[in-house]
């Protein structure tokens, strides 16, 4: 039988684990600063799988891919733009081997770093890299592509509207929203949950929510902002294990899998639906969040 598709998951009352971080997995590995992550789904293809393999291990329903910096704006960076399509369909082929016929993956399309309101690029040019991008992914075997970390509007939706017009692939957006003086939550071009909501949503993403950038009690009142705006449509969460603290020059993510586990009722009342981690989570993190929600 056919595996159902995440929405159609959700909606018959399941609520689904995600995975936790991949860039402090991969820097744990070895990975050096100013090295490509994608190129080690080349170069060191096991590592990958083993990161991939150790979430779905630890109970996640859905893996992302090692894909977040593999548009080609990003990766002119390293000289590889031209090896786009080759690096993004092995990042979705390493995940689906890890995740095998029975779970989903969720491949990762990160923020270009271009600007559209600067002049950086043209509406085309983003859309034809994001086209790209997600295409290569589902190729790889993705089952859906998660637009994910995004602060600008304009950016969001060319990129969900890429993946939706050219793939037969689910699609998520989440946007990074941080806490301001007046306790409001923004992204770094200003945009609030509703906002981020809304324009997810009017672009065709079949997901949305919230990633990075908080802790997951923090999460909790951004996903209360958004859930009047989604109706139906389910609210993804990927916490980071707390707000980094540096220590000795290094950032450390304080909360513990506990921590993050004492959350989980609080985040599943305020509407999350589907949730995982972000920078600084572990698989243990994502195994206490598994238990709690089955608790």
């Amino acid at each position: 039988m056919a595996k159902m598709s995440i929405v159609d998951a959700v909606k018959s009352g399941r609520i689904l684990i995600s995975d936790g971080a991949w860039g402090t997995f991969l820097q744990a590995k070895g990975l050096q600063p100013g090295e490509c992550p994608e190129l080690w789904c080349i170069e060191r293809p096991e590592d990958v799988l083993d990161i991939a393999k150790s979430y779905i291990d630890a109970g996640s329903d859905m893996i992302e891919t090692n894909s977040f910096g593999g548009s080609r704006f990003k990766l002119e960076h390293y000289g590889l733009a031209d090896r786009a399509v080759e690096l993004n369909r092995a990042a979705a082929r390493i995940s689906r081997r890890a995740a095998g016929p029975e779970r989903w993956v969720i491949a990762s399309i990160g923020p270009t770093g271009k600007m559209l309101l600067l002049g950086d690029v043209s509406e085309q040019e983003l859309y034809d890299g994001f086209k790209e991008q997600a295409t290569a992914l589902a190729d790889g075997g993705a089952d859906a592509i998660c637009v994910e970390t995004m602060s600008a509007l304009d950016e969001a939706a060319l990129a969900v509207r890429a993946a939706r017009e050219n793939t037969d692939c689910e699609v998520i957006c989440t946007f990074t929203l941080e806490r301001n003086q007046q306790g409001s939550y923004r992204s770094m071009m200003g945009v609030s949950p509703v906002e981020a909501a809304r324009a997810a949503l009017d672009a065709g993403a079949h997901i949305i929510g919230t990633n990075c950038g908080n802790g997951l009690k923090r999460m909790v009142d951004i996903v209360k902002e958004m859930k009047p705006i989604a109706g139906d449509v389910p609210i993804l969460v990927h916490a980071n294990a707390g707000l980094p603290q540096n220590i000795g020059g290094k950032d450390v993510f304080p909360d513990t899998p506990a921590d993050m586990a004492a959350l989980v009722p609080e985040i599943i009342e305020a509407g999350a639906q589907i949730i995982g981690g972000c920078c600084g989570t572990t698989p243990a993190h994502i195994r206490a969040i598994k238990q709690a929600v089955f608790a």
